[in-house]
């Protein structure tokens, strides 16, 4: 059994003309919601072998964020693929993992991290689902258990959504 988790970067600031959408910094309330779910992650004392990120601004920031709420990180492998992959090429790259991993943490963008999350989830009848299909919103995380042995074998429909958390910041309480 592996373990795929997909975070979502914070929300982003819109920018200006002059900012390229690489270098788009997190706004307050994204900082905030890395915050939160860095708490999140530390109260469940989430640890992941491998964690491969975007290297975008509001990516690094985010995990900055994860960080400051808390979360004990280990070491992040930025790779600039991720930012342009289409599904396709995060598969390949889920499936590039070595076989010492059992968790897996894979933070990029949207809509290829949600549309990789529904692809892998194959319980249609499960209320995670349904919600992860009306929308991953900035920060969301979807935590995917992986029915295979080898990540050589990760396919559509392979997994089961155990978690799918959206940050909740002290406006949204």
């Amino acid at each position: 059994m592996r373990s795929l988790t997909l975070l979502r970067h914070a929300e982003a600031s819109f920018g200006d003309e002059a900012t390229p959408d690489f270098d788009r910094p997190l706004n307050e309330r994204g900082r905030q919601a890395a915050q939160a779910m860095g708490r999140h992650l530390a109260d469940k004392a989430a640890e992941f072998e491998r964690i491969l990120a975007s290297p975008a601004q509001r990516v690094a920031e985010t995990l900055r964020g994860l960080v400051a709420g808390g979360w004990q990180a280990s070491d992040i492998e930025f790779d600039q693929a991720i930012y342009h992959a289409s599904t396709a090429e995060l598969f390949d790259m889920v499936r590039s993992t070595g076989e010492e991993v059992s968790r897996l943490l894979l933070v990029g963008h949207n809509p290829v991290i949600g549309m990789l999350a529904l692809q892998l989830a194959g319980d249609d009848d499960n209320p995670l689902r349904s919600r992860l299909a009306n929308g991953y919103p900035a920060g969301a995380l979807a935590e995917i258990a992986l029915d295979v042995e080898h990540w050589s074998h990760v396919a559509p429909r392979c997994g089961r959504l155990l978690e799918f958390t959206v940050p909740k910041t002290p406006r949204d309480a």
